[in-house]
């Protein structure tokens, strides 16, 4: 036996064809949209992840090249992007419209499951403020997606500063405040119910990001709701079809968003497609300060959710 690290897997001829034809089917939309595809390094260095965010300096993979500096193999592909963008493009008029196909890699937990290797596909928009450009983003999302011949997806619809604006009207800070989004974060309502009912807290804290479903939740969301009200208007009716507002939804070990932000589901699989949302202060952590939203799917979750859905 010649065994392979745990969290990654040979992929063979049949396979590979299916992953052609799901990864050719969402360039051409890339294309469509105007987006010029990108190829960044899997290596990047250590310091350039702590810029774009503190918690992906903590890498699965670090190495030292020949000089002794510190590399780090790429968890996603949003820090590397907004590099090229402050970089390479630091000149040109926005907005940037860039897409990708590459290979993550992230650690796994034993017996999940999980992908050590992940192929990812997603878009950048660089410049569009606002919810019109995460109204474009996430309509190419859509897109993509059913150009794969892909149906049952959902997209679950929530806002990054939604929880933090609730837990600063309770006054939540400190110790506290990482504990409940901790709990939150890993979707532990009944943690979050304890650390609420501990604190004294606010109900609201608790109630509040258990709501999904239509337009209506927003009713309990503040100012938040109103600018997902906003979006849900500028998007297509047939993605509209496809929303699901989800009060509680924090996207995890990420602490780049600043707004709206979605993950993609399907029942054929137990866990999101992928996701994405807005960061608008990432791009001016390297020097060009520009509003951003983006996304990645997870290329072999959309194929075996195609496999699940055609049995």
């Amino acid at each position: 036996m010649h065994p392979i690290p745990s969290g990654t897997r040979d992929v063979l001829p049949d396979e590979m064809r299916e992953l052609r034809a799901i990864t050719q089917a969402m360039r051409g939309v890339f294309d469509d949209a105007g987006y010029g595809e990108v190829y960044t390094p899997a290596l990047e260095h250590e310091e350039t992840l702590r810029i774009g965010d503190a918690r992906a300096a903590r890498p699965a993979y670090r190495l030292f090249d020949e000089r002794g500096q510190v590399l780090v193999l790429r968890s996603d592909m949003t820090i590397p992007l907004a590099r090229v963008i402050a970089t390479r493009y630091a000149d040109v008029e926005p907005p940037l419209r860039l897409c990708y196909l590459q290979r993550a890699y992230r650690s796994v937990r034993p017996q999940r499951g999980e992908a050590r290797e992940q192929l990812q596909a997603g878009v950048e928009l660089a410049g569009a403020a606002g919810a019109r450009g995460t109204a474009e983003a996430m309509a190419i999302l859509c897109r993509a997606l059913d150009a794969t011949g892909l149906h049952g997806y959902r997209v679950g619809l929530g806002s990054a500063g939604l929880y933090p604006a609730l837990l600063d009207q309770a006054g939540v800070q400190g110790a506290a405040r990482e504990r409940l989004l901790l709990e939150l974060v890993t979707r532990d309502f009944a943690g979050l119910e304890r650390e609420v009912s501990d604190l004294g807290a606010d109900p609201r804290l608790l109630t509040v990001p258990q709501l999904r479903g239509g337009t209506a939740v927003l009713d309990a969301a503040g100012e938040a709701g109103e600018g997902l009200r906003e979006l849900y208007g500028l998007l297509p009716a047939d993605v509209q079809a496809r929303v699901i507002f989800d009060l509680g939804m924090q996207r995890r070990k990420l602490g780049y968003y600043t707004g709206a932000i979605f993950e993609v589901f399907d029942p054929a699989v137990g866990m999101p497609l992928g996701g994405g949302g807005r960061y608008d202060d990432l791009l001016g952590r390297f020097g060009r300060p520009l509003p951003a939203v983006g996304w990645a799917l997870e290329v072999e979750r959309v194929h075996a959710a195609l496999v699940q859905e055609r049995a």
